[in-house]
């Protein structure tokens, strides 16, 4: 991987890192009396700690549209502009040209254990992961996961190993606000986290009969 290439990936990380840090900001339930930082004057100095990058680099902070849409909203964003983000984001998605949606678990297995990818400290050249583990259970012996996202244990056979849902996973890791906006979940597909591949493996993961997911 060059070394643009390499400083790209950071900064698509960084500008996620960014964003899920004002999406955090949001006030949960009940408190909206709650003292908040303004989103503008957060994103200013999160920027500016960046300020010896490389301008192309520092460019990607900017957050896009949805993320933009999402931070006003203190990712709550109301029906109509819900329904705007996800049109938004479905038109980005880019679908297997082969229509095959599953993959190796094996592989996948490592991705979703693989945290490596998109910091400061990869050398160029590293293959990113998916970290899956940091926010979900998925393999019910391991016993390190987090629960910021829901736990996928069983989440194939759940849903009867079905292509469409097969699909949807493919779509849901690909683009997760294409599905629900302003998720925290990371757009592994559209920011180039993961490759089509990459991805595949996951969905493989998830849904193959064999993968200790859903014994």
């Amino acid at each position: 991987m060059s070394g643009v290439a390499a400083m790209q990936r950071i900064a698509a990380t960084a500008a996620f890192l960014t964003a899920a840090f004002l999406l955090a900001l949001a006030s949960p339930a009940g408190a909206q009396d709650a003292v908040r930082p303004d989103a503008a004057l957060v994103q200013r100095y999160l920027q500016s700690t960046f300020g010896k990058a490389a301008p192309e680099w520092q460019a990607k902070l900017k957050p896009d549209d949805t993320i933009a849409a999402c931070n006003a909203a203190r990712g709550a964003p109301d029906s109509k502009t819900a329904r705007a983000i996800e049109a938004r984001e479905a038109a980005r998605v880019t679908l297997p040209g082969d229509g095959v949606y599953l993959g190796d678990w094996k592989a996948g297995a490592k991705i979703a254990n693989e945290g490596r990818g998109g910091q400061f400290s990869d050398p160029p050249g590293t293959v990113s992961g998916g970290n899956c583990y940091a926010c979900h259970q998925l393999d019910p012996a391991e016993l390190s996961y987090g629960t910021l996202g829901p736990s996928l244990k069983g989440f194939g056979r759940e849903r009867r190993y079905e292509a469409e849902a097969a699909k949807a996973a493919f779509i849901k890791i690909f683009d997760s606000q294409a599905v629900v906006a302003c998720s925290n979940m990371p757009r592994f597909g559209v920011n180039g986290v993961l490759s089509e591949q990459q991805i595949k493996d996951l969905v493989a993961y998830l849904f193959d009969t064999a993968s200790p997911v859903n014994k």
